[in-house]
């Protein structure tokens, strides 16, 4: 489990695993949490499967929207396959070590996975504001070139910063104790836990907070804002209409940024640390599962009818 590495200062124990405590504090209902995660799971994956499947498969809802909707779908799988895998492994066979390695892995897919979803998060946003606030400009705007550039920019931005951010985080040495908090690898955790000097992954953690967070935040926030005001202006049942169809984005957007920034502003206390693993159930699981349930739901079904609005 540890490798002892000889330095100018001495003897240092270089951890090689990290203990994943999870849920640990509760070994009572680690059934229950058990077949509760596995629903979600399974759930998650079919559903986000299923709306990719469609998309793909009907030509007739080829477009912007639902090629976001669709993305956002293959998106959300891989952040589940990611993360609870793992975490049910763990809670079944009661193994809660992951190695350095791929806690780094882990880290890594998540922040992939996550900064790629604000982007995508935002073009949706931009999307419906150019439907509804700008309608005679939408068609020639948000053509199948736009889109694919879009989501290529999400992807290949998202790769190359988290590339960079991760080949950091190699670079720290984790001395002891090995033990993290939480039921997946976190960056505010594995700083912790590092004995080296943490200030430049630090500040790197801090750009890409500002750059994949704060700047899609604020550019979905202007999106609706327009939004709204342009609905009051519409005439009553079609600005209910498009309200009605619109808002299924809207939810997605508040549940995904504001269980994110509840996790993120939270002081990293002891008293505090169930309340955190509580609210990131919500961003890393809840979400996922949701965004399926909230799309067909609110959409009542995925036909070119229902593209007028959103």
């Amino acid at each position: 489990m540890e490798e002892i590495l000889d330095s100018e200062k001495g003897n240092q124990t270089r951890i090689r695993e990290f203990i994943l405590l999870g849920f640990g504090n509760l070994p009572q209902l680690q059934p229950l949490l058990f077949w509760f995660f596995l629903v979600i799971y399974l759930m998650t994956v079919t559903g986000n499967l299923l709306i990719f499947i469609i998309v793909v498969a009907d030509r007739y809802l080829h477009s912007p929207m639902y090629f976001f909707l669709a993305n956002l779908s293959f998106l959300d799988t891989c952040y589940s396959c990611n993360l609870l895998p793992k975490m049910l492994a763990n809670l079944l066979t009661g193994e809660k070590t992951i190695t350095v390695i791929g806690c780094l892995a882990q880290y890594h897919f998540f922040c992939l996975c996550g900064t790629t979803e604000t982007y995508i998060l935002t073009a949706m946003s931009y999307d419906r504001f150019l439907a509804i606030c700008r309608p005679l400009h939408y068609a020639s705007i948000m053509n199948r070139k736009f889109c694919f550039q879009l989501m290529v920019g999400a992807w290949v931005s998202s790769l190359t910063f988290n590339a960079i951010f991760v080949a950091l985080m190699t670079q720290l040495s984790f001395c002891g104790p090995n033990v993290i908090d939480h039921y997946f690898c976190d960056f505010r955790p594995l700083e912790k836990l590092s004995c080296t000097d943490t200030s430049l992954t630090e500040l790197f953690s801090f750009c890409i907070s500002i750059i994949f967070v704060v700047v899609p935040f604020l550019l979905s926030l202007i999106s609706y804002i327009c939004i709204i005001a342009t609905i009051i202006k519409i005439q009553s049942t079609i600005g209910r209409k498009a309200f009605s169809t619109c808002s299924s984005h809207l939810m997605v957007v508040c549940l995904f940024y504001g269980t994110l920034i509840i996790v993120y502003t939270l002081p990293d206390i002891p008293s505090l640390r169930q309340f955190n693993k509580i609210f990131s159930i919500f961003y890393t699981m809840m979400t996922p599962l949701f965004n399926p349930l909230i799309y067909t739901l609110r959409n009542k079904e995925l036909t070119p009818a229902s593209h007028s609005y959103c």
